[in-house]
């Protein structure tokens, strides 16, 4: 992924390190954390859940590997947005997610604005491109994410947010 509308409360301040730069956060610890169960309960029956085939195989012989060394250590919260109610989610707030997360933009109250202040501020929606008003807000107002960039045939290379309007 690479950009990524979260909803936040309105007085949310993304962390910063003590040289003030923001602090990297994942998305959804509880979706993450209860997907890590789930595959290290597949794990001790004797499978594994391949991604490239999207479904759950048999691991073979080789009992030798743990399963943190296939699927790494256990998501901590602390590497995580807050878990904030519904309700609280009232604005928001665009995240750039090639990394684990940090925001590209202020917290704004509605996906019109938020479309705005990208667009008239020339964020990046891959690397120096940006995106049109109408193509973040698409973005923005559909699945709430894109991919870093495509190729389009005759095209070439845009960016993920352009390609939600194509």
């Amino acid at each position: 992924m690479s950009r990524e509308v979260r909803m936040v409360p309105a007085n949310w301040e993304h962390p910063r390190d003590t040289e003030g730069n923001y602090i990297p956060l994942l998305s959804d610890f509880k979706d993450c954390n209860e997907l890590y169960n789930k595959q290290i309960e597949q794990w001790k029956n004797g499978f594994y859940f391949c991604f490239i085939e999207n479904n759950w195989k048999l691991r073979g012989t080789d009992q030798t590997v743990t399963f943190e060394d296939y699927c790494g250590a256990r998501p901590e919260e602390h590497d995580y947005m807050p878990d904030w109610a519904e309700t609280d989610r009232t604005h928001y707030q665009m995240y750039e997610t090639t990394t684990e997360g940090t925001p590209i933009s202020p917290v704004i109250e509605t996906a019109e604005g938020l479309a705005h202040w990208l667009a008239d501020n020339n964020a990046s929606s891959f690397g120096q491109m940006s995106a049109t008003y109408d193509q973040w807000l698409a973005m923005i107002n559909g699945c709430g994410w894109a991919t870093s960039a495509v190729i389009i045939p005759g095209k070439g290379l845009i960016s993920g947010v352009e390609a939600t309007c194509i």
